[in-house]
């Protein structure tokens, strides 16, 4: 599975992003995608994932600005973040979990968030 993503780039503070990732390959039994992020000098964490079904998850630092979305015809998935703060700044990588638990990276696409 490749993953490709796409959308990073300069913002100010207060403004929006939409960051989008298309899976291709064998794509068949892909149940979760997202993206997670990571900061300078920081791990890399949950940003926000969704199953094939629908079902989404968070991290709370995000919630209420950020919207993941899934669009299993097309194997993309998008991340609409909105109010962007300075401390959103990091690179964003792109996520792929298997129902068997493989999980796949996609390259980052650098958010940076001016203030």
């Amino acid at each position: 599975v490749q993953l490709q993503a796409y959308g990073g780039g300069l913002v100010q503070t207060g403004g929006s992003l939409r960051l989008s990732c298309a899976a291709s390959g064998i794509i068949f039994g892909l149940n979760a995608m997202g993206w997670y992020c990571q900061a300078p000098g920081k791990q890399r964490e949950l940003v926000a994932t969704i199953t094939s079904g629908g079902s989404t998850n968070y991290a709370d630092s995000v919630k209420g600005r950020f919207t993941i979305s899934r669009d299993n015809a097309k194997n993309t998935v998008y991340l609409q973040m909105n109010g962007l703060k300075a401390d959103d700044t990091a690179v964003y990588y792109c996520y792929a979990r298997r129902i068997s638990g493989l999980e796949y990276w996609g390259h980052g696409t650098l958010v940076t968030v001016s203030s």
